[in-house]
Order: structure tokens, then sequence, then C-alpha cells
């Protein structure tokens, strides 16, 4: 009969000491264990970046209508809440101002809560504003509601580009691209189908206005989806201080604000005159809000071309250079001669207004991380609209004034040559974190 200890030796052997085979077995399980995990975090990762994608453009498709859809309602609107005049050329500058001064809360917001979380809430209160204030009984109610619309709208003009320059740092140029089509997409659609629709719909204008309130419910919803599977952080306390930057430095931010204004200033006064120049050189109403929505519609394929082809330069200034050539010709036709070639001037306008894109493609690229292109859309952004408030109202006035469009029109045209200035100046390659570096006294001091 075996002893104990010849009983367990075998067995403490065994135990102690794996075959080579079992612990090769069990490496290779190990192996096969992360790589399934990896494959598993790639396709995650690829199918929240197509979600985050088709999230943007859908954002992006509500950022113009809560305005587009108004102007051609405007007079019903007028009639049915007791509107005057002059509150409702106010109407005229309150997106630039909404913009401008809910544009720059947006940053800090974003450090707070995370840049989608922000773009969530934004889609919130254009869907929010939007159908609520086809419900106001009054005016003040209706500007106060409009006014949350437009706060939406404003937080997500600045930081839809942060949330490209975060997760898509390699794509810029092609998101931004997709990002400036959608926005095209939604100016043009708005302007043209908002009247028939009103019209198919029964003609209240109520429901004409409130229906865009659907599109931007269902764009939130796409954004709920996104925040909930990103589950993403807010900058930490103690990188909030260091990401911060003295902006004001930087002579490439200021450059790019004022590009945005003044580009700002002549779409504007496009979006609000265009038609009323086309009709006083004899084109009828139906065909001059068909050009109009042209006007628009030519940004639809030139904003996602333009931004890839930008974003492959170092420097943007030749497109600078030939938009604002395009838009000189454009505006000089429409003065002498708007009925003798219109789709040509409206070609040439539309081109001109491709700016637009052209900015955002330079602030995504003028900046080094997220938190730069944040501080710089919100002070490019928020600035530039700040620049471009008077400018609609100077072209009616001259307008008023004259009884003709020559003036109105040789203004813009005379605008777009700071717009050259300005604009090569933001162009050329280089990041605003090398201009906005703190003096070197106050670097000694922080040492």
């Amino acid at each position: 009969m075996p002893t104990a200890a010849e009983i367990n030796a075998p067995e403490t052997s065994t135990a102690v000491t794996p075959a080579p085979a079992d612990r090769t077995t069990e490496a290779a399980r190990t192996t096969e264990a992360a790589r399934t995990t990896e494959a598993a975090r790639t396709r995650r990762a690829k199918h929240l970046g197509w979600l985050l994608a088709f999230a943007i453009a859908f954002a992006a498709l509500n950022l113009r209508p809560v305005v587009t859809s108004l102007g051609p309602l405007l007079d019903q609107v007028r009639a049915g809440l007791g509107m005057n005049a002059t509150v409702a050329g106010l109407l005229t500058a309150v997106p630039s101002l909404c913009f401008a001064v809910f544009g720059l809360t947006a940053p800090a917001l974003a450090r707070r809560v995370g840049p989608v979380l922000v773009v969530t809430a934004g889609m919130g209160a254009i869907a929010v504003g939007v159908v609520a204030r086809s419900f106001a009984g009054g005016t003040a109610v209706f500007l106060l509601l409009t006014a949350l619309a437009l706060a939406g709208v404003a937080v997500s003009n600045v930081l839809i580009p942060v949330v490209i320059k975060r997760y898509f740092p390699d794509q810029v140029g092609p998101m931004i691209g997709l990002y400036s089509m959608a926005l095209s997409a939604g100016t043009a659609v708005a302007a043209a189908v908002t009247v028939p629709l009103t019209s198919s719909l029964g003609g209240s204008w109520r429901v004409g206005l409130g229906v865009w309130g659907l599109l931007a419910a269902a764009a939130l919803v796409l954004w709920l989806v996104t925040a909930l599977l990103r589950r993403e952080r807010p900058t930490a306390p103690g990188a909030q201080a260091t990401a911060k930057l003295p902006i004001l430095r930087s002579r490439t931010a200021w450059a790019l604000a004022a590009f945005l204004g003044l580009q700002a200033t002549s779409a504007y006064g496009t979006m609000g005159w265009l038609p009323q120049i086309y009709q006083d050189s004899g084109v009828s109403a139906g065909t001059s809000g068909v050009l109009l929505a042209y006007v628009m519609a030519i940004g639809v394929p030139a904003s996602f071309i333009l931004p890839n082809l930008a974003a492959r330069r170092g420097d943007q200034r030749i497109f600078v250079v030939v938009l604002a050539l395009c838009g000189i010709a454009g505006y000089t036709g429409l003065a002498f001669g708007a009925a003798a070639a219109p789709w040509l001037w409206a070609t040439l306008v539309g081109l001109s207004m491709c700016a637009f894109p052209l900015a955002l493609t330079m602030i995504g690229l003028r900046a080094r991380t997220p938190g730069g292109v944040a501080q710089l859309s919100a002070f490019a952004q928020g600035l530039g609209y700040l620049i471009s408030i008077p400018g609609p109202i100077l072209i009616g006035t001259l307008y008023q004034s004259t009884g003709a469009w020559y003036l109105p029109l040789g203004f813009l045209a005379l605008l777009l040559l700071p717009q050259i200035a300005f604009g090569v100046r933001a162009a050329r390659a280089r990041h605003i974190e090398d201009e906005a570096r703190p003096a070197p006294a106050q670097e000694l001091v922080k040492a």
C-alpha cells in the first residue's frame, strides 16, 4: 500500500509545474481574448463614428430654418400677432445678436459638461423654441421663444467644429464639408418649401413654422443617443485653467472674426434683399424666390468640396481671393443688369457665400486642440456676428433713401475688399496657440 508521501508527490508536482502544452494553450487563449476585445472596441468606435457623423449632419440641417422659414411668412406673422414694422425690422437683427451673445458662452459650457451634451441641449432648445413660438399669442412671447431657438443654434454653431476636431482629428476637411453641405441644404430647403408646405397644411403660419420643430426633435433624439453611448466626460478643473488662452493676443483670431463678420454681412444682406432686387428689375416674385433658393442651393455641393480642398493646403489664401472676386462680379452684375443674366449673377453670389464654410474650415485648422478650436470658434463667431448686425439695416436705409440698388450693391461689393485683406491674413498656415502665448513676464510669475 503506498504511503501518503508517495501519493501526494506527483499531485504536488503537477499543480506547481503545468505542462508546456498547457502554458501555450493558456497564452493563446489570452491573446485571442485580447484580439476579440480589441476588435469589438474597433467596431464600436466605427459605429459611434458613423452615428456622430450622421448626428452632425442632422444638426446642421436645423441651424438655419429657424430664420429662413420665418422670412417667407413674415407678413402673415405680423398680421396674426399685430406686430408693427419696427419690431419686424428688429427680427432681422435678432439672429446675429443671439449668435454673438449665446455663442460666447459655449466654451465655458463645453468645459463643464462636454461639447456633445451642450449641442444636445442646443437641439432641444431649437425644438422647443420653434414649436412653442407657433402657439405664441403675442409679439413679446414670440420674440422670446425665437431667441430660445436661436440660443440653441448659437451654441451648436460654435461647438460642432469642436466636436469635429475632437472626434475626427484626421478628417477635419471632410467633416466640415459634410456639416457645411447639410447647413446649406437646410437653408435652401427652408427658403424654398416653407410657403408651399404651409399651403398644403391648411395655410396657417403657425403650422408652417411649427412643423420645422419636428426636424429639430429628430435631431434631438439622435444627439441624445450619441450622448448616452459616448458618455462624454467634462474637462477636469485643473485642465480648464491650462487650456484657456489669451486669445485677444492672436492676430489670426481677430482676422478670422473680421472675415466672418464681413461674410455674414453679405450673407444676411443677400438673403434679406435679393428677391426685392430682382423684383425691382422686372423679375417676377415667384422667379425671384426661386433665385434666392438657388443661391442657397449652390452652397450644398460647394460647401462639401471646398473644405476638403482647403484642408489639403497649408494655407487657404487662394480660396479667399477667388470667392471674393466672384462676389464682386455678382453684385456688380446685379447693380447694372439684374434681369439681363439673373442666373449668372445668382451663381456668382452663391459661390461668394461659400466663404462661410471656408471660415469654418479655417477655424478647425488654426488651432491644435479641441479646446483651442472652442475658444477660437466662440471668439470669431461671437465677434463676427456682432460686426454683421448693422450691415443689413444699412443696406435697407441706402435703398430707402435712394430708391435704387446702386449704392446698396456697391456697398456689398466694396465690403469684399477688406474681406479679402482679413481673409488672407487668417488663411496663413499658423496656430493661435503660438500667437496667444502668455507674455514672458507672466510666465515668470507663474513659474
